[in-house]
C-alpha cells in the first residue's frame, strides 16, 4: 500500500498557506451549496413518496413502505462504495462530481414518471375501488430512478464533508483545530436547515401543485447544485487518492493466511516486522494478533529493506493496524443497525397524519402530512448548536473533559432516547386508533377528531436520539481511524442505517405475513384503523431496549478510546488531536 500518500497529502495541504490560490473559505459556498441542494431535492421527495406510491402506483401501505425501506437501504449503502472510490482511486472531487450528475439524472427520470401518463397505472381511488396494478415496465422506470438517486447520494454524502475539511486544513495555523471544529458544527447545521426547508416547502408544493411541479422543483435545484459545484473546480484543493486502501486490507488477510503456520516472534523482538521506512509503527499491537503474521519478515537475516513496498505475501505494520482499527469498531457499529430502523420510520407517520386533524389556526390551513419530519430535524439542528455552545461547557466543569460527554456516552444516550421514541409512537397510535373506532371509522376512511400534532413528540425524540447517536458515531470513527480512512469513517454511519433499513424491511414483511394468517387483518394493513400499528411500534421498542443492553456490552468490551495509534500523519495534528474535534460528520441520512 502506498502509505507515502499521507505525507504527500499533508505537504500539499501545508503548501496552500503559502500559495493562497486554492482552498479556504471562498470554496465553502460551492461545497455546502452542493450538499444543501442535494438534500433539498432528495428529502423533499422521500417525505411524501409513500403517498405517490399508494395513490399513483396503487401499492398497499406495507408494500410501499418496503419499497422505501429498500430505496433508503441502497442510498445508505452506496456511500461505502463512494468512500472506497474516493479514498482508493478517483479522489473526493471526482466522486462528488459524478454523484451530482447521476443524482440529477435519477431525479429527471422520476420527474418523467409524473409527466408521461403511460409511466403510471390508470388513475383510480384505492379506497373505494379495485385499482389496476402497475406494469413491470412502469415499476422498472420508477425503481431505476430510485437506484440512480441512491448511486448519486453515494458519491456526495461520504465525501462532501471531508472535501470541505480539505479546503480548510492548515497545520501552520494554531487556530486550525477550532476552525475545523466550527466548520463541522455549522456544516451539519446547514444541512439540517436545508432539510427543514425541503420538508416544508417541497412537500407543500407537491400537495398544492401536484407531482409534476413537485418533482420539477427538485430537478431544478439539483441542476443548480451541479452548476455551482463544477464552477468552483479551479479553486478546490484536490487530494490524490490512496490507491491501495481496500486492496491493502485484502493483502493483509491474504498474507496472514499464507503465513498462518509461522510462529509469532517474541513480543520484545525487533527487526521481525516489515514497516515503512522512517515510520514509528515498527511493531504491531497485541490485539487481533493473528493478523500480525501478515507483516512478519520470513528471513530477517537478509536485512529486508523497510519501505512502502508491499505484496500479497508481506504487508507493512501500518496496513495491519489499519485493518485492526476497522475490525475493532465493528461490534459498536452493529449497535447502530436497530436505531437505523427507528430513525427511518417516515412512511407510517405520514399515513397516520392523513387520518388526523392537521388544521393550523383555521380549518382552511392544513399542515402537510409529509412535513412532520421537520420537527425531528428542527430538534436535531437546535440540539447540535445548544450542545456545542451551552451544554458542553457546562458538562466540562463537572467531567473535567473538554468535550463533556465521551463519544461512547453520547451514542448510549441516543440509543436510550430511541427506546423512548418508539414507546411514545406506540402510545400515540393506540390513542389515534381508539379514537377512530369510537367515532365509527373502524371500517372506512375518515379524519378522526384528534390533532395530528400529537405526532410531534415522537418526531422530536427521534431527532434527539439521532443527534446523540449518529453524531457520536461519526466522532468515534474519526477518532479511531487515520486520516486516510476519513471517508470510510463517515460512510460507516450510512452503512449501519442501510443495514437497518434492510432489517426494517424484514421485520415488516414477517409481521405482515404472520399477522394476516387465517384471514385476519394484518397489523400493518392499508386501513390503519383496522390494523395495529401500535403493536408494530412496541416490537421496535422491545428490539431497541435489547440493542441498548447489547451496546453496553460492546462498549465495555471495546475498552478505552484514548489508546489511539500514532499513524505518522505529519500534518501538525495527530490522531490524538483529531479525536478532540467535535466533528459533526456525515450529513443527515434520511
Amino acid at each position: 500500500m502506498e502509505i507515502s500518500e499521507d505525507e504527500e497529502q499533508s505537504k500539499k495541504i501545508a503548501s496552500q498557506e503559502g500559495k493562497s490560490r486554492k482552498g479556504g473559505f471562498r470554496t465553502m459556498p460551492f461545497i455546502i451549496a452542493n450538499e444543501t441542494f442535494e438534500k433539498l431535492a432528495s428529502v423533499g421527495l422521500q417525505a411524501n413518496m409513500i403517498l405517490y406510491l399508494t395513490k399513483e402506483y396503487h401499492m398497499s401501505s406495507a408494500a410501499g413502505t418496503n419499497v422505501l425501506f429498500l430505496w433508503s437501504a441502497i442510498a445508505n449503502f452506496m456511500p461505502t462504495i463512494g468512500a472506497f472510490l474516493s479514498d482508493s482511486y478517483l479522489g473526493r472531487f471526482r466522486v462528488i462530481a459524478l454523484g451530482t450528475l447521476i443524482s440529477l439524472l435519477g431525479l429527471s427520470v422520476l420527474w418523467m414518471t409524473a409527466i408521461v401518463p403511460e409511466a403510471t397505472p390508470p388513475t383510480c381511488n384505492l379506497r373505494v375501488e379495485r385499482c389496476v396494478s402497475a406494469k413491470p415496465s412502469q415499476l422498472m422506470i420508477l425503481y431505476s430512478s430510485f437506484v440512480l438517486m441512491a448511486i448519486g447520494a453515494g458519491g456526495i454524502r461520504p465525501c462532501s464533508l471531508a472535501f470541505g475539511a480539505d479546503q480548510l486544513c492548515n497545520p501552520n495555523d494554531p487556530n486550525n483545530e477550532r476552525l475545523l471544529q466550527s466548520f463541522f458544527n455549522w456544516y451539519y447545521a446547514s444541512v439540517g436547515i436545508s432539510i427543514m426547508i425541503s420538508a416544508l416547502v417541497i412537500v407543500y408544493i407537491q400537495d398544492k401543485a401536484g407531482w409534476i411541479v413537485g418533482f420539477g422543483v427538485p430537478v431544478g435545484l439539483m441542476s443548480l447544485s451541479t452548476v455551482l459545484f463544477l464552477l468552483g473546480s479551479p479553486l478546490y484543493v484536490k487530494m490524490k487518492a490512496n490507491k491501495s486502501l481496500f486492496t491493502g486490507f485484502a493483502q493483509v488477510l491474504s498474507a496472514a493466511w499464507k503465513n498462518r503456520n509461522l510462529a509469532l516472534p517474541p513480543r520484545d523482538s525487533d527487526g521481525w516486522y516489515h514497516y515503512q521506512k522512517g515510520s514509528k509503527l515498527t511493531t504491531p499491537t497485541d490485539k487481533l494478533r493473528f493478523l500480525n503474521k501478515a507483516c512478519i519478515i520470513r528471513n530477517p537475516e537478509k536485512n529486508m529493506e523497510h519501505s512502502d513496498k508491499t505484496s500479497w505475501n508481506v504487508c507493512t505494520v501500518r496496513q495491519v493496524e489499519e485493518l485492526k482499527a476497522l475490525i475493532k469498531v465493528l461490534p459498536i457499529w452493529s449497535t447502530g443497525i436497530i436505531i437505523g430502523v427507528t430513525i427511518s420510520q417516515h412512511s407510517f407517520p405520514v399515513l397516520q397524519a392523513i387520518t388526523m386533524d392537521r388544521s393550523m389556526f383555521t380549518e382552511k390551513v392544513k399542515f402537510p402530512a409529509g412535513s412532520f419530519i421537520v420537527f425531528g430535524i428542527t430538534t436535531l439542528t437546535i440540539w447540535v448548536a445548544v450542545y456545542d455552545r451551552i451544554v458542553v461547557p457546562c458538562l466540562a466543569r463537572f467531567t473535567n473533559r473538554k468535550k463533556g460527554l465521551t463519544n461512547k456516552e453520547r451514542m448510549g444516550v441516543g440509543l436510550a432516547i430511541s427506546c423512548l421514541a418508539m414507546s411514545t409512537s406506540a402510545l400515540v397510535e393506540k390513542k389515534r386508533r381508539d379514537t377512530a373506532i369510537r367515532e365509527g371509522l373502524a371500517h372506512r376512511f375518515g379524519v378522526v377528531s384528534m390533532s395530528a400534532f400529537w405526532l410531534v413528540p415522537q418526531h422530536c425524540l427521534i431527532g434527539l436520539g439521532e443527534a446523540f447517536n449518529a453524531i457520536g458515531q461519526i466522532e468515534f470513527y474519526y477518532s479511531q481511524f487515520p486520516k486516510s480512512m476519513s471517508s470510510i469513517g463517515v460512510a460507516l454511519l450510512a452503512l449501519g442505517i442501510a443495514v437497518g433499513n434492510l432489517v426494517g424491511t424484514l421485520i415488516l414483511s414477517i409481521l405482515n405475513h404472520v399477522t394476516k394468517r387465517g384471514g385476519k387483518v394484518s397489523w400493518v394493513a392499508t386501513n390503519l384503523n383496522m390494523a395495529h400499528y401500535d403493536y408494530y411500534y412496541w416490537i421496535l421498542c422491545f428490539l431497541s431496549v435489547i440493542n441498548l443492553f447489547y451496546y453496553l456490552v460492546c462498549s465495555w468490551a471495546y475498552g478505552s478510546c484514548e489508546e489511539i495509534q500514532d499513524w505518522d500523519e505529519k500534518e501538525g495534528m495527530k490522531t490524538q488531536e483529531l479525536s478532540k474535534l467535535d466533528i459533526k460528520g456525515s450529513p443527515l441520512v434520511l
